[in-house]
C-alpha cells in the first residue's frame, strides 16, 4: 500500500457538509462528482497528500442511504492508494480479508476501487484504489 488516499464521510446534505469542511480546512472542495454506478453525489477535499471524501445518497437505495439511515453521518470507509490492485486483492484475501466487492470498479476521482468488508477490518470498510491509466 501506498499511502492513506482518503477517508470517506457519509453526509446527509452536501450543500452543508461542503461549507462546514470548507471553513473547516479553510478551502473549498477542489472537485464533485456523480458516481451513478454507487447512486452516490461526491466532493473531495485536499489535505496534504491525503483526501477527505464525502459522500452523499442520491438516491435512498444506495448503500450510503442505508448507512446514514442505520448508524447517521460520519467515517464511512478508509481508502488505500495500491500500485497494483488486483495484486493486493489476492495478498489481502489470502490474509483471509473477505471482500465486500465482486471485482475492482470505476469509481470517484480517476480511481479503479475494491472493498474490503469491515467483519473483518476492525469494524471499518477498506478501500483500495488504483489511479485509472489514459489509455
Amino acid at each position: 500500500m501506498l499511502k492513506i488516499e482518503h477517508i470517506g464521510i457519509a453526509v446527509k446534505d452536501l450543500e452543508a457538509s461542503n461549507e462546514l469542511f470548507a471553513k473547516l480546512l479553510g478551502k473549498p472542495a477542489y472537485k464533485t462528482e456523480r458516481v451513478e454506478s454507487e447512486k452516490v453525489e461526491t466532493s473531495f477535499f485536499q489535505i496534504g497528500e491525503s483526501k477527505i471524501e464525502l459522500l452523499h445518497a442520491s438516491n435512498e437505495e444506495s448503500a450510503i442511504a442505508k448507512y446514514v439511515e442505520k448508524r447517521g453521518e460520519g467515517i464511512h470507509h478508509m481508502a488505500f492508494a495500491v500500485e497494483d490492485i488486483e495484486k493486493e486483492i489476492e495478498r489481502l484475501k489470502g490474509e483471509g480479508f473477505l471482500p465486500a466487492s465482486q471485482k475492482p470498479f470505476p469509481g470517484a476521482d480517476n480511481k479503479l476501487v475494491f472493498f474490503f468488508h469491515p467483519k473483518t477490518t476492525n469494524g471499518i470498510l477498506i478501500e483500495l484504489c488504483q489511479e485509472i491509466q489514459p489509455i
